[in-house]
């Protein structure tokens, strides 16, 4: 907590400086060459003051204590911690051990465990196969297999990931070298990774303003570009007769509808990713002249597989690309594929639920402090999570030990100059604070490292909900509330 009696007795010293400075500093900046003009725009004598007579820590905790009264956070709850991590040591804090709605700073434990549990390197594959034989007139009497792995990416664009369109056209490269110009056959999607992946809507789904809906990440069979423009209308703007909303991967931008699909189950509109490309690929063979007998039809399981052959490979850009795209843009799709993709891994089974686990595991695993801890899903949308601002800084600090914590530590956005936080920290703080930004209705948080002037590392956390008036006031209270911790 903050230190009271250090902070009264600060502000006893500085009135005392204040009143002399009245007697002196103002008498030098002070000329009748100036009456009746525009007042000069000088710093208060007051400040210099300040500045000169208290530590930069007395500083912080007068900044911190200022706010409590402030009308934008004075009826908020609010969380703040500044940390040492070699000496381990609390600099400054306010309400530390109190449990707060993180919003997407939760994506920083998503992200850590994915990267923690398959590497920072890792690909997901996605491969075409084709079993038979071809004959000498180029038919392929046999089946094509796309084979997904759970491809997060796979079609987005995001992370330098390929288009579905850039993968049809290396696939049917490939279909060229082996000289197939005809299939009698099937084209199955065999894949085990997020096998019927139909979304109810969420227990924990977050309402916005105007009563609309964020949903996360998940498919249904029926929806394809064309019935999509027949079931929602595309806008930029939300106007108030459109109810819901979502990411529409086939327009790459928000898209309003004003009801569900579905017969009672509310389920989201984003593909079926294998299911996409393989109706994608066929097309665009049969429309290159190379024929195809059959359909295109999934199999999850195969009890006796048919011998294959690989004929091109798809690889997905590396996980830390992936964790750099989701961190820079916070991109909620991507951070709730990585809580399946976990899952998957440890448990065999591509649910939300079994994320859930296997994160709560690792945390747990890394001895990250639990207390007050609820983690419900990966991107931080649900309003159920909750997050102490001690227990991120020290996990934040664990980190730094890791061997991928220089991956880690560049997705996070930098104060002024990338991704959600170029727009905060213009002028003091520029360059100097990286870290996971978060935001709800009524929900601001900062969490991450910031270099101080003098060249230290130090790791913070700043939560606050509940707060009054926009956000854009919020953000300037947390810039205040950080700008003096930059001379520690």
């Amino acid at each position: 907590m903050v230190n009271f009696r250090k902070y009264i007795s600060g502000v006893t010293v500085l009135a005392a400086g204040f009143l002399f400075a009245q007697s002196t500093v103002s008498t030098v900046l002070y000329s009748q060459n100036y009456d009746n003009k525009t007042s000069l725009n000088l710093p208060s004598p007051a400040a210099y003051v300040e500045k000169a007579i208290l530590s930069p820590k007395e500083l912080v905790d007068i900044s911190v204590n200022t706010m409590m009264t402030d009308p934008v956070l004075k009826n908020a709850t609010w969380g703040f911690v500044v940390y040492d991590p070699k000496t381990k040591k609390i600099i400054s804090s306010y309400n530390e051990n109190t449990p707060l709605v993180p919003a997407s700073t939760t994506k920083l434990l998503t992200t850590e465990t994915a990267m923690s549990m398959l590497g920072e390197n890792y690909r997901w594959m996605t491969q075409l196969e084709y079993s038979g034989e071809i004959d000498e007139n180029g038919t392929l009497n046999g089946n094509l297999y796309i084979v997904g792995s759970g491809d997060p990416s796979l079609g987005t664009n995001k992370a330098g990931a390929w288009s579905y369109k850039d993968i049809v056209s290396d696939f049917a490269g490939g279909m060229a070298r082996e000289g197939i110009k005809k299939v009698n056959g099937d084209i199955i999607i065999q894949t085990a990774l997020f096998k019927g992946n139909i979304s109810a809507l969420p227990e924990n789904v977050v309402w916005l303003e105007n009563n609309n809906y964020y949903l996360p990440v998940g498919t249904t069979k029926e929806i394809n570009p064309a019935n999509e423009r027949l079931i929602v209308k595309k806008s930029m703007n939300p106007a108030a007769d459109k109810k819901f909303f979502y990411v529409s991967p086939y327009v790459n931008k928000m898209v309003y509808a004003e009801k569900y699909d579905g017969n009672g189950t509310l389920t989201t509109k984003l593909p079926d990713a294998p299911a996409f490309l393989a109706n994608s690929f066929r097309a665009s063979l049969v429309k290159s002249g190379v024929a195809v007998t059959g359909k295109v039809t999934p199999k999850m399981t195969d009890a006796s597989p048919e011998i294959r052959k690989m004929i091109s490979a798809y690889k997905s850009p590396t996980l830390g690309d992936i964790i750099y795209y989701t961190n820079q843009r916070s991109d909620n799709s991507l951070a709730e594929a990585l809580l399946k993709t976990v899952g998957y891994f440890q448990m065999g089974d591509q649910t939300s639920e079994s994320g859930r686990v296997v994160v709560n595991n690792h945390l747990k695993d890394i001895a990250f402090d639990v207390e007050g801890l609820n983690y419900m899903d990966g991107s931080g949308l649900s309003r159920s999570n909750h997050v102490t601002p001690i227990s991120q800084v020290k996990f934040l600090t664990s980190l730094m030990d890791e061997k991928f914590y220089k991956t880690y530590f560049n997705s996070l956005p930098i104060g002024g100059q990338s991704g959600t936080l170029k727009g905060m920290f213009k002028e003091e703080g520029n360059g100097q604070v990286f870290a996971k930004t978060g935001t709800l209705n009524k929900v601001k948080t900062l969490a991450g490292y910031l270099k101080t002037n003098s060249g230290r590392t130090l790791v913070f956390s700043l939560m606050v909900n509940n707060y009054a008036g926009s956000v854009g006031q919020v953000k300037s209270k947390m810039e205040t509330i950080l700008k003096p911790t930059l001379d520690l």
